[in-house]
């Protein structure tokens, strides 16, 4: 065998990358974590109440916790991003964006969603704010109040039905007047009483004031006022780094992995947002427990 840098080297840095590093160094295998952003997007999360033995944490405290954990496991780590993930032979390949090259037996690989942003003004200043994109995650604080869902396909339907049931009002902003979700989920959703749909309409600003978000200006200059706006407009699993490797997607184009986590690559595992796996549920309790799993087959295969 080539001489390898690693046993396994895990990419990504969200809330699954502590949970595989804590249990690839207790399986002693010699690893490497790399990842831009620690923490991913839970840290940006301005509070989290459905972490199991976490009452009320911000997403960046949750995050140092994770973190806290598995440094006494022992790890070595890299902040860069992975441009590209490359077999060669009985290895892996795996390149930075500062051309570092390493070589690993095996890779396991969880960069998560990229959520399309509706390019509204001040929406990226006040995400994790005023703007959010999971309302399982942050639905709950508003309780009571009026919000408004932006979106059209089963997510953005689903969200507003679970909203609807915890919230005062719920706008369903859509730029079109019909949707591409499934019918019997638009039925209920226009059966709901205080779901009130607003369509031919787009997000254009978001205004606020010193106790918080005030309103939204739409593209016919129409205001709605609300306390918080989520947006379930499309994600892209972001899997962009094995697109060499042809590997099995679903229509979503989720990589498709089996009950171990492997992708239909041998060696080569996937976790949370970017599989098929946990009914696609995007919750970190998912995240941590797929990472762990994926841990346990590299050590499971490493033994053979």
């Amino acid at each position: 065998m080539t001489n390898l840098d690693y046993d396994l080297i895990i990419v990504g840095a969200g809330s699954a990358w502590y949970p595989a590093w804590m249990y690839a160094s207790r399986y002693k295998l010699k690893n490497l974590i790399i990842g831009a952003q620690p923490g991913g997007a839970l840290a940006t999360s301005h509070k989290v109440e459905n972490y199991p033995g976490t009452i009320s944490a911000p997403g960046k405290e949750i995050m140092d916790w994770f973190k806290d954990h598995a440094e006494q496991s022992g790890s070595e780590i890299l902040s860069e991003l992975v441009e590209k993930v490359e077999k060669h032979e009985d290895h892996f390949h795996v390149t930075t964006a500062t051309w570092k090259e390493l070589k690993a037996k095996y890779v396991i690989i969880a960069t998560g969603n990229n959520h399309r942003p509706l390019w509204a003004k001040w929406e990226q200043e006040f995400m994790g704010k005023w703007v959010s994109y999971c309302a399982t995650c942050d639905g709950m604080f508003f309780r009571n109040r009026d919000i408004i869902m932006v979106g059209w396909w089963n997510t953005a339907i689903t969200e507003a039905l679970y909203l609807a049931d915890i919230c005062k009002k719920v706008y369903l902003v859509h730029r079109k007047d019909t949707f591409r979700a499934e019918n019997s989920w638009v039925e209920k959703m226009k059966a709901t009483e205080n779901i009130e749909l607003v369509l031919n309409e787009e997000v254009e600003e978001i205004t606020w004031d010193a106790l918080g978000m005030t309103w939204v200006t739409l593209k016919s200059w129409k205001q709605l006022k609300a306390d918080w706006i989520f947006v379930a407009v499309w994600t892209i699993p972001n899997a962009n780094i094995v697109d060499s490797l042809n590997l099995e997607k679903d229509n979503e184009w989720c990589l498709i992995v089996d009950s171990r986590q492997e992708t239909s690559l041998k060696g080569l595992y996937a976790a949370w947002d970017i599989t098929t796996n946990s009914n696609k549920f995007k919750q970190t309790i998912m995240s941590a427990a797929e990472w762990c799993l994926a841990a346990n087959s590299v050590h499971e295969d490493n033994l053979r």
